[in-house]
């Protein structure tokens, strides 16, 4: 079976860090995220997201209300009952990476990216090398 979703969307408020009773970090938030429809129509879908333990952690210090996100992980139908005892279910995405799908704000500090680890890996951003203009021609060049 396969389960897998990645979406992009900004947050629409700051995340909301919490702790279980045990001590594991929960950062929950939403993302709105555009439809692509027409250029006349905009019409954007708010998706619920919860990040868990060092996910949750770095979304919550280093990503804020307007920032631009790419999350990856998984979806996931939780059941509930609300207040007058009727039960519900709700859709949310259980964040496994995060990613800055926009540039980086002055004041933000952050740089990169954060993976869960699931398999030991923190995958960072590392800034594309600058190439220094060609002098003429290079006889290594095909063409």
């Amino acid at each position: 079976m396969l389960n897998h979703i990645t979406i992009m969307g900004r947050l629409t408020k700051d995340p909301e860090l919490r702790r279980t009773g045990s001590g594991t970090a929960v950062a929950s938030f939403t993302l709105a995220v555009d439809r692509d429809y027409s250029k006349e129509e905009k019409k954007a879908d708010f998706i619920n997201c919860v990040a868990w333990r060092q996910t949750g952690e770095f979304v919550s210090k280093y990503f804020a209300k307007g920032r631009m996100m790419v999350a990856d992980g998984r979806l996931e139908m939780r059941e509930w009952t609300d207040k007058d005892g009727n039960k519900r279910i709700s859709a949310e995405v259980i964040v496994e990476n995060a990613y800055f799908a926009d540039s980086k704000k002055e004041d933000s500090g952050a740089q990169g990216s954060y993976s869960a680890p699931s398999h030991n890996r923190h995958q960072s951003y590392q800034a594309p090398q600058a190439y220094a203009p060609m002098d003429g021609d290079d006889p290594r060049l095909p063409f």
